[in-house]
């Protein structure tokens, strides 16, 4: 598991501590997937990401992109919990519900209004990133007025939320999933409205849960046939090792142990005590515990990345690299596990691993253009080798995606003066240096 400050270019406009794993953001895919093919939407089309924060929300934002945060995904308590979220989620994109937000701000014409929502942090679809003191000036600035376009623009975000609800509930009945686990997830905040704005969860504030909905979920699940199916097996399973993961690696390690005591021997259980050992320093009892995991589950790509992060993160380079290889080997078209081969091979300064590094980041930069990090790799390997240009060209391409205009325009500028006019890579440094001047411009209105 990595954490990043942010990665592509709406997370790092709204400044999010994102999140990047394999493991659960594969566990994500499989239950999402047929989710978005039942909704009519090209799975590779859609960016699903997880924000290291521990309350508990979704939101969709910036077209088809999907946030989830860690604090949701650890108090959910079944696979079908998370798939009725995210089923809801996808309501708000196929709606198309952040142009009419926008639409119903416009209409809204009230500069208060627009303050408020700010203040309540209110303006991503379906969620909330939440500010330092938000609920303050949100009550502040409510008090202020607009209180007739307020209740026009709240009007709207509950006709939203119906509307999500409808078509999640379609969605999960298209593939055979129970609503319960939406259900009873929702029953987690219907204590909420009771509550102080500042106390509310960012969830609640932006999810307007009425009796109506609860009702209205209430009732599909009395006439749907799939009411009483259980969750598979496999995804009972997925689901405790995801928690697992996040708990592992996100709580205190006292939590840690309080969650998953040591006569608890599930793998799931096992999996979370391995890496809290780890996060605590204590990686002569890591080790055991994840060799013990490995040699009962020798084809497990992630036990294979944990055990070479444990290494990586104690300095013990190349005694880390057969376990990412071996995860690689398991997973070869993965491009998070190719990513951190590739930095560890980076980070061991051999000329003969420098090239293979190179070629792992650009079939990763070919997969996920917005992956930042990669790009931040690939420049110092092009930089090793000599390749300025390129260097430059991939430090421009880092900056874009960090929202930094005033950085990329200098390494475009760089990439100018050396790379021989014509040439594709001179022809993409006049292509960065337009768009970050046009990001600039943007910046500065």
């Amino acid at each position: 598991m990595v954490c990043w400050a942010s990665t592509g270019k709406t997370a790092v406009a709204q400044q999010l501590p994102l999140i990047r794993d394999s493991e659960i953001e594969h566990i994500i895919r499989t239950w999402a997937d047929p989710l978005f093919e039942a909704a009519g939407l090209n799975p590779r089309a859609v960016t699903i990401r997880l924000v290291n924060s521990k309350s508990l929300n979704a939101f969709v934002s910036g077209g088809q992109n999907v946030f989830l945060h860690s604090g949701l995904l650890i108090a959910s308590d079944s696979p079908t919990q998370v798939a009725g979220i995210i089923a809801h989620e996808i309501g708000h994109i196929a709606g198309g519900h952040l142009a009419r937000t926008d639409e119903a701000m416009r209409t809204a014409q009230n500069v208060t209004l627009i303050h408020t929502l700010l203040g309540l942090g209110v303006l991503a679809v379906g969620g909330l990133i939440d500010a330092p003191n938000a609920s303050q000036a949100g009550g502040a600035l409510m008090a202020g007025g607009g209180a007739a376009g307020l209740r026009h623009f709240l009007a709207h975000t509950r006709a939203q939320e119906r509307s999500a609800d409808q078509f999640g509930l379609t969605l999960l009945e298209r593939k055979r999933i129970s609503a319960r686990g939406l259900l009873s997830f929702l029953y987690k905040f219907e204590d909420q409205e009771l509550l102080s704005v500042a106390r509310q969860d960012p969830y609640m504030r932006t999810h307007p849960l009425t009796r109506d909905r609860l009702a209205f979920i209430k009732s599909h699940i009395e006439f749907s046939e799939w009411s009483n199916t259980p969750s598979h097996s496999l995804d009972l399973e997925m689901h405790a090792r995801m928690r697992a993961k996040l708990v592992g690696f996100l709580e205190d390690s006292y939590r840690v142990y309080q969650i998953y005591p040591k006569e608890d021997q599930s793998l799931s259980a096992r999996y979370a005590r391995t890496i809290a050992h780890h996060r605590a320093f204590d990686l002569d009892a890591a080790i055991n515990e994840v060799d013990a995991l490995i040699m009962e589950n020798p084809d497990d790509p992630y036990f294979r990345e944990l055990k070479g992060q444990m290494l990586f993160e104690n300095g013990r380079l190349m005694d880390a690299r057969p376990h990412y290889k071996a995860a690689t080997r398991l997973l070869p078209d993965d491009p998070l596990l190719m990513l951190e081969l590739a930095r560890l091979d980076i980070e061991i300064e051999m000329p003969e691993l420098l090239g293979k590094a190179i070629k792992a980041l650009e079939r990763v930069v070919r997969i996920e253009e917005d992956n930042n990090a990669a790009w931040r790799l690939l420049s110092i390997g092009y930089g090793r080798e000599g390749r300025m240009a390129e260097s430059a060209l991939a430090s421009g391409e880092q900056a874009l995606l960090e929202g930094r205009p005033k950085d990329a325009l200098l390494h475009a500028n760089r990439a100018l003066r050396i790379a021989p006019e014509g040439t594709p890579g001179w022809l993409r440094a006049e292509d960065i240096y337009d768009l970050a001047t046009r990001q600039e411009s943007a910046a500065g209105r």
